[in-house]
């Protein structure tokens, strides 16, 4: 039986015989690929996710502890873990990133920002993973391997390394120095939903206990769409306020708290450039690529600003002016 027949066998059972018409919802960078069901009164979605490849628990473990902080994340109504399939409620069919044309973004972002809010504020440790050094480490070391290596074609020599290093040893330091929260992960447009209760929130599964910053770095600074600075300040400034009245243990002074934001943002980058370049050449998606330099942008943009991560802006503007040398000099 085909994968996709198996799908078809479970939902017959799941939605007790009702005729239903599937059609292909979205797929992610995983190996997950959703579907919209149609039933007489109603529509659904299913989660294929093959259990050799993707563990559906964490998933199943966040939904509720989205739902149980009063936000709109998917309820699950039928379940198989064993076969990796999931219904779910429909959060409709419109993301914020295919919503901007349409609807204004500062009301959207509004309502973002009050949910990451009750999010952050339904925090409590031993509940997620811990966002840990070591997973940092691990992230932002896919940088040099996949983005700098692999799709630039540049080996670094030993000091280069080294001086990466130095600015790898100082973000994550900053990283790990801030309070700790229930941290999506993956907070952006495009894993957004405009629904009601607005936003309605998917993708969630890899969330963790870690930086209160790196949410909203994720929201405002997104791999496809860019806003201008005084704005995604405006917004980060909103944020911060609403998080400071609910008291959740962002810094007193805003200066503070923004570069805990650029600091947070800089791994993140770092890492989906690497995620992006993994993508294109090991797992064969085409596409993710194509906006790598979104975030290239992003860190030359903050490595600039900062005497610790000069070297990095070296280095950056090097690779992306010469990237067809196979050697480097600072």
């Amino acid at each position: 039986m085909t994968r996709l027949a198996a799908l078809d066998a479970w939902l017959g059972a799941a939605l007790d015989g009702a005729p239903f018409r599937r059609e292909p919802a979205s797929a992610d960078a995983s190996f997950r690929r959703y579907f919209r069901i149609f039933v007489p009164d109603r529509t659904y979605i299913v989660m294929d996710a093959p259990p050799e490849r993707e563990d559906s628990r964490p998933f199943v473990h966040v939904a509720g502890l989205l739902r149980a902080a009063g936000l709109n994340a998917p309820e699950i109504y039928a379940q198989d873990l064993a076969q990796g399939f999931l219904l779910l409620t429909d959060l409709g069919p419109k993301t914020y990133l295919q919503s901007f044309g349409e609807q204004d973004p500062d009301a959207l972002f509004r309502d973002a920002i009050a949910a990451l809010v009750t999010w952050q504020g339904a925090s409590r440790e031993g509940a997620l993973p811990p966002y840990d050094e070591t997973l940092l480490r691990r992230e932002i070391e896919l940088f040099p391997e996949w983005y700098v290596k692999r799709h630039r074609g540049v080996e670094l020599d030993a000091g280069q390394r080294e001086k990466l290093e130095g600015v790898f040893r100082a973000v994550l330091a900053a990283n790990l120095a801030e309070p700790r929260v229930f941290v999506h992960r993956d907070f952006m447009p495009r894993n957004l939903m405009v629904s009601a209760p607005n936003p309605g929130i998917i993708d969630f599964q890899d969330a963790v206990y870690g930086p209160i910053s790196y949410d909203i770095a994720c929201l405002l600074r997104d791999a496809y769409v860019s806003w201008e600075e005084p704005q995604v300040i405006d917004w980060t400034i909103r944020y911060w306020e609403r998080a400071r009245k609910h008291g959740l243990p962002v810094p007193a002074d805003f200066a503070d708290f923004w570069r805990n934001v650029e600091w947070m943002g800089l791994q993140r980058h770092l890492k989906v450039a690497g995620i992006f370049a993994r993508l294109h050449y090991r797992d064969g998606k085409a596409g993710y690529i194509d906006d790598a330099p979104r975030f290239i942008g992003y860190i030359r943009k903050t490595a600039g600003r900062y005497r610790e991560l000069e070297p990095l802006l070296r280095l950056v503007d090097q690779i992306e002016g010469a990237h067809v040398e196979t050697r480097l000099t600072f």
